[in-house]
């Protein structure tokens, strides 16, 4: 898990985009006129949290720690935000069904149940207006059960485990493990249906080795094999069980997966084993996000990358739209997306890589346009639209401020970062960097920039991958974090 500032996710441009200061209320076709410093793109992406009170500001906090500990895993997380949504009153699609848009109309559909997409109409909006886009992604590094994951050794039952994107695996070892995800159930009348799962109470756990078996562990450092070491431990095997399996001449079970597994699996769903079709489960930490820090000024949790982007872009959304007047004057389309796979590059059915939101722009331009688009309309409404790709940024640890290129250390409290690298590993440009550090400073908020070393690779995330789908203008940026890519990012 990470840590990240409390008041960095109180006081940067993707915190809320409510309620921007009237004297930047409306929105208009990307324009800027800087000897007047009039900034007319998007002013819905800046925070208002600076002029909050203080109660509103401990509620954004409290709600992120909500939304993590209810999102254990990918599925959870969108679930979520569907759950939110609806309850803002936006109207649930089908990809599969026409669209039937209006101007003023807020909407959202989602795809395998770990992608979303959400967007609101501005009232003005003509056809050929541009998109205003927050983009996220829902998963997270993380330990996933095999197809086939019952296992046994010296009696032991243990589940055999995937690892997930670019994981600090030596954080999993001695942790209260359990599982979530998705399961699909039969159903009374034959039908199969998805439902979530997630086990709270601790189940598995990955031992470490004493160190008097591992002497020279703390000189040599700790180098697990990933898959003989890192493998999980469900329970002792009964007495009756091993008897059997003796008596057999067998040493494990011909089960897909072990029956003490399905049996919890089947009393969390409320069905029968024998209703459960397939499985697709991730490990997941049992300890809960919270507060941290001498003056609680930390917030502890796992998965921060990059829930805590989505949790930022969803409530920007959701509170700029809050009230009937918020799209009388929005001549844009206000949109956030949420990704699935980001971790393992992002080519997937619900991954960035897919067309699913330049489609969705398409289908949307095509349904307010009544059939009839004109020239171009799709194109010419991409040349007018903004992309912030948000993930998370590593903030520079004090132990280790060699690692960061020294005139580029993100630090907290510092301000959102803003990536760039010449090699395109991110979408920032000159331009669109300075565009968003313009609309910051209207809102008195800090911003800082991260470059990596020369001698050090550098991450990508789903900003390139937008932006050359077809042509947006886009912006890197995250939330400085310590610990990426931890089970625990923030304990200390």
């Amino acid at each position: 898990m990470a840590t990240i500032s409390r008041a960095q996710l109180l006081h940067h441009p993707l915190a809320i985009f409510s309620k921007p200061p009237h004297s930047h209320s409306s929105s208009v076709p990307f324009s800027i006129n800087l000897r007047r410093r009039k900034f007319s793109f998007f002013p819905f992406l800046c925070s208002s949290a600076s002029s909050s009170s203080g109660s509103t500001n401990s509620s954004i906090v409290g709600d992120l720690l909500n939304y993590l500990n209810e999102s254990w895993t990918q599925f959870h997380a969108t679930a979520e935000v569907k759950r939110q949504l609806i309850a803002a009153g936006f109207y649930l699609l089908n990809e599969n069904d026409e669209w039937d848009l209006k101007p003023g109309g807020r909407y959202f559909f989602t795809r395998n149940m770990s992608c979303l997409v959400a967007f609101a109409v501005g009232e003005k909006y003509i056809v050929g207006n541009g998109f205003h886009v927050i983009a996220a992604h829902t998963d997270s590094p993380c330990l996933k059960l095999k197809p086939k994951s019952a296992s046994s050794k010296s009696n032991y039952l243990m589940l055999n485990v995937q690892t997930y994107g670019g994981g600090l695996w030596h954080t999993w070892f001695d942790r209260d493990l359990s599982v979530a995800g998705r399961v699909i159930v039969r159903a009374s009348d034959g039908s199969f249906l998805h439902k979530l799962v997630k086990v709270k109470r601790p189940l598995l756990r990955v031992p470490s080795l004493a160190i008097h078996l591992n002497r020279t562990v703390n000189t040599d450092g700790f180098k697990p094999n990933l898959e003989t070491h890192l493998v999980p431990l469900l329970a002792t095997k009964p007495e009756e069980a091993t008897a059997e399996s003796k008596e057999k001449g067998t040493s494990s079970s011909k089960a897909a997966h072990h029956p003490q597994l399905m049996q919890i699996l089947s009393d969390e769903l409320g069905c029968d084993v024998d209703d459960i079709a397939n499985i697709e489960l991730n490990i997941c930490d049992t300890q809960p996000s919270c507060l941290g820090g001498a003056n609680k000024e930390f917030i502890f949790s796992g998965r921060l990358d990059n829930l805590a982007s989505s949790y930022c872009a969803l409530r920007a959304l959701v509170d700029s739209c809050g009230s009937p007047g918020d799209l009388s004057s929005e001549h844009a389309i206000r949109m956030v997306a949420l990704f699935d796979n980001e971790e393992v590059g992002s080519d997937s059915y619900q991954g960035a890589g897919a067309p699913t939101m330049f489609q969705a722009m398409r289908r949307i331009v095509g349904s307010l346009a009544n059939s009839y688009a004109g020239e171009s309309a799709f194109d010419r409404a991409i040349r007018q639209s903004f992309l912030v790709s948000a993930d998370m940024a590593h903030g520079v640890h004090p132990n280790f401020m060699d690692k960061h290129e020294e005139h580029h250390r993100p630090e907290m409290h510092k301000g959102l970062v803003i990536k760039h690298n010449a090699n395109q590993r991110y979408a920032t440009s000159g331009v669109t960097s300075f565009l968003f550090k313009e609309v910051a400073k209207l809102h008195n908020l800090p911003t800082q920039e991260f470059v990596v070393r020369n001698d050090m690779g550098c991450g990508s995330t789903i900003g390139p991958i937008l932006a050359s789908g077809v042509g947006i203008r886009t912006v890197d940026c995250g939330i400085a974090q310590l610990s990426m890519h931890s089970m625990w990012e923030g304990r200390y």
